[in-house]
């Protein structure tokens, strides 16, 4: 079976107990981490062992490589993109050289990228630079104004599907104004709605267009003060999809992150019954993938089809 679930593994290669699991499913993707990369040989033979063992090369392959603080892939092997900051702070004195650079660095990117065999990207990061915010976004945004965000998300995002490359906006519908770092705690938004349509949600919703997009562990007490918006319904439906008007595929952050509650299989029910259609766990830990693919079940038709769609018009494969 298909299952509604992107994955992490545990090391440089597909170990013996992970085909062991994976034999009873197949997730829609994978995401690589740093645990999972040593060197450029290395990373395309673990890519192309998954793609022996089910016969297929119609997977996502994720990987954070925002540039700045939030990059897998180093130097020596690979070059050390700049933070999306650098891109803001250039757009402030010279809007169309911000814009020429950062389309140039998103080209350079998605080679590296397509050289390993992968073909999602999680960034542009459309979460707004704000006084007061945990450090653990930061320079990983572009500006404090929502308007330059879109701008420059767009110019990356675009790049990226010219490339072949799928983007994955994050962090939906804005994690800027967190006041914790969502791996550690929920952050909780207090702020009115009306503001928050003016500045963190403005970014998704001049990139609305877009075919994914990966949720903030975040609460937002004006809609759901009982739940994150990965596993509320009422902000998944009222603020991605109406209010941003998001209609494409919807990722959950990492489940394994401590702004959730509950068990993994909890976690897992409650964001794809909320309105996820896809679920992310990153750490590897085979006892929690079991957990997840248990309570994921299997891919509806809907997504199915959305992901078809997807490999159709952006990726070099050709369906799932």
């Amino acid at each position: 079976m298909i299952a509604p679930i992107i994955v992490g593994l545990g090391s440089l290669v597909l170990s013996s107990a992970e085909k062991q699991l994976l034999k009873h499913f197949r997730p829609a993707g994978f995401i690589i981490f740093g645990r999972n990369i040593d060197e450029p040989k290395q990373v395309r033979h673990l890519i192309s062992s998954i793609c022996q063992f089910y016969g297929s090369h119609k997977f996502l392959f994720l990987i954070d490589q925002e540039g700045g603080r939030v990059c897998r892939l180093k130097p020596p092997h690979w070059r050390l993109p700049p933070p999306a900051r650098y891109f803001g702070d250039l757009w402030i004195k010279d809007p169309q050289k911000a814009k020429q650079e950062l389309a140039n660095n998103a080209v350079l990117i998605a080679r590296e990228l397509t050289d390993l065999g992968l073909n999602a990207v999680c960034a542009p990061v459309l979460d707004l630079i704000i006084d007061g915010q945990d450090p653990i976004i930061g320079d990983r945004a572009f500006s404090s104004d929502p308007d330059i965000v879109a701008k420059l998300g767009r110019c990356m995002a675009e790049t990226y599907l010219n490339q072949h490359i799928l983007p994955i906006i994050k962090h939906i519908p804005g994690h800027g104004r967190a006041k914790v770092d969502s791996h550690h705690h929920l952050p909780r938004i207090t702020e009115d709605l009306t503001l928050l349509k003016k500045t963190d949600f403005r970014p998704f919703q001049l990139l609305a267009d877009m075919p994914m997009a990966m949720t903030a562990h975040i609460q937002i007490d004006g809609i759901d003060p009982d739940r994150p918006v990965t596993t509320s319904p009422a902000l998944i439906k009222k603020v991605i999809r109406d209010i941003i008007g998001f209609q494409g595929i919807l990722l959950s952050d990492d489940l394994s992150m401590k702004a959730l509650s509950g068990t993994i299989a909890e976690r897992t029910r409650q964001s794809l019954l909320a309105g996820c259609q896809l679920v992310l766990h990153c750490n590897g830990d085979l006892g929690e993938i079991e957990q997840v693919v248990t309570a994921a079940g299997s891919i509806d038709a809907t997504t199915e089809h959305l992901l078809n769609t997807l490999h159709h018009q952006y990726l070099l494969t050709q369906g799932i």
